[in-house]
């Protein structure tokens, strides 16, 4: 199993950093928040990106042939805890992600270099990886643009809450969703060099 540790590497180590690190910092930011007592004593902001202004901010001057657009931006100097939620709820799903799938990761590289990398179980969780990056990014974009498109309407008077509101607050995760259908892509093929490696040991 030595060369397959070797070939994990640097990979291997830099998710073990970097999980440990998030985690430590995520830990770190929650004690620190009940410590103080500033858990949702923060003020609550949402940008409406979909309503621009070419009226020229004061303040804000622009080189010839360029212009300055007006972007509105709501903020709720003491919000409730439905608008804490709603605000959380706008981020919190892609660090939850983030620290999530770096955890998969983690297990993958971990399981490929005890156990080998060309192993049914490796293809599996490389699998597991792949499906959760894909699928979750999209869960995670859609649950983050109603939060938002909720949160916008509840602070802007002109605004409602509708499909048109979120699709205006959604943004497809391209790299995610390729990345995730790679890491699909690439566990058949493990699976498939599994499968081939089986026969080659039943004939000789």
């Amino acid at each position: 199993m030595t060369e397959d540790r070797k070939m994990l590497e640097p990979m291997a180590t830099v998710v073990s950093v970097v999980l440990r690190i998030l985690l430590a910092l995520a830990t770190a930011g929650l004690v620190l928040s009940v410590a103080r007592g500033s858990w949702g004593s923060f003020s609550v902001c949402i940008a409406d990106e979909s309503s621009t202004s070419s009226a020229t901010p004061g303040g804000f001057a622009a080189e010839s042939g360029a212009q300055v657009d007006s972007i509105p931006r709501y903020c709720a100097e003491t919000p409730d805890a439905h608008l804490r939620l709603l605000d959380a709820l706008s981020d919190l799903p892609s660090t939850l992600l983030l620290i999530s799938g770096l955890f998969l990761l983690y297990r993958f590289l971990q399981g490929a270099a005890r156990e080998g990398v060309y192993t049914a179980q490796t293809a599996s969780r490389l699998r597991l990886v792949g499906w959760w990056l894909l699928v979750g990014s999209l869960v995670v974009e859609i649950a983050e643009a109603n939060a938002r498109a909720a949160l916008l309407a509840a602070l802007a008077k002109d605004v409602g809450f509708s499909a048109e509101t979120v699709l205006n607050m959604w943004t497809f995760p391209y790299l995610a969703v390729l990345t995730g259908l790679g890491l699909l892509t690439f566990a058949r093929i493990t699976r498939a060099g599994v499968s081939m490696r089986e026969d080659l040991e039943g004939v000789v």
